[in-house]
């Protein structure tokens, strides 16, 4: 079986699960993005390893496991300070980004800690590979968690997108809310598609002048600025389609997260496969080399469209 055969099959099964899933939200995206960073935690450290430093991999992916866990803020909150409260204990349940503080401030002397007594040599390499391997993946894809929730009443400025009128959400209007936030997601997806198909084909047959040679010689920037518009245009047409909250500014400037920050994400993550010496991050997505080979852009993405939605254009 050739490898494009073998990477269409692949998309045709995995594709559709990841967009059920995403529609669904909840535990169930959380659980998909979980899997996803720990992942990716676990190849950022084979890479590490390739480069001779000894990374905290057990330590690596409790604390990449947390980072993910900190963005479903509203639904952990219910379950732990709820839960509680049933049984009579109430208690001061901390904001999202205390969560985060608390959990950085709280892992790093443990992770030091933990260095203290390994025995291997490297110690100042293994705990930084060791951080930025949960940092990198945890993070920045518990960012997509936190970007699809954002689309529930708790967290989101209902009363500026729906005509409603007194103190209680309609569960219409928080049906119609939620299925923004997959919509904006599986949005997303389809602009980080496009723009790599599309800066991969014009690259193929426009291209004439390296993008970054150094790191990705096949790239150019021909490709580079067809996955740019490609990008841009799948947000425009989602704002007149999916995404009705969205102005045509915010689709814009999403469009160029994606055209421009996505295309970096990439290049970043070849970066480190060529400074550890391998052509995939593993082999674990027949056709597709590794998970890090498969959301790289992501990892760059999420991030800045959650920051972007989040604190600015909400």
């Amino acid at each position: 079986m050739s490898n494009l055969v073998t990477r269409v099959l692949v998309a045709v099964v995995g594709i559709p699960v990841i967009l059920l899933v995403t529609m669904a939200g909840g535990f169930y995206f959380f659980a998909l993005v979980l899997a996803i960073a720990l992942l990716a935690i676990h190849e950022f450290y084979a890479l590490a390893r390739a480069k001779g430093a000894y990374p905290q991999v057990a330590a690596g992916l409790v604390l990449g496991a947390l980072l993910v866990s900190v963005f479903p803020y509203f639904r952990i909150r219910a379950l732990v300070a709820g839960g509680l409260l049933a049984r009579g204990v109430s208690i001061a349940y901390p904001s999202m980004a205390q969560m985060l503080m608390i959990l950085l401030l709280l892992a790093l002397p443990v992770i030091m800690g933990i260095e203290l007594f390994r025995g291997k040599p490297g110690a100042v390499v293994n705990v930084a590979t060791t951080v930025f391997g949960a940092a990198y993946a945890g993070l920045f894809l518990g960012s997509l968690v936190g970007l699809r929730e954002l689309f529930i009443p708790e967290d989101f400025p209902v009363y500026a997108y729906f005509p409603l009128h007194g103190g209680t959400v309609p569960g219409e209007v928080a049906g119609e809310l939620y299925r923004w936030g997959g919509y904006t997601v599986i949005t997303i997806f389809a602009a980080i598609w496009v723009c790599d198909s599309a800066a991969y084909f014009a690259g193929r047959a426009f291209g004439r002048h390296k993008l970054f040679e150094r790191v990705s010689p096949n790239k150019t920037w021909e490709g580079a600025a067809a996955g740019f518009i490609g990008a841009l245009a799948v947000f425009l047409v989602a704002r007149l389609t999916l995404l009705p909250y969205m102005t045509v500014p915010a689709a814009t400037v999403c469009g160029v997260i994606v055209g421009c920050c996505g295309q970096i994400g990439d290049l970043a993550e070849s970066l480190l496969k060529r400074d550890a010496g391998v052509k995939d991050s593993s082999a674990l997505i027949p056709g597709h080399g590794g998970v890090l080979d498969r959301f790289d852009s992501l990892l760059f993405v999420a991030p800045l469209v959650f920051v972007y939605l989040d604190f600015i254009v909400f």
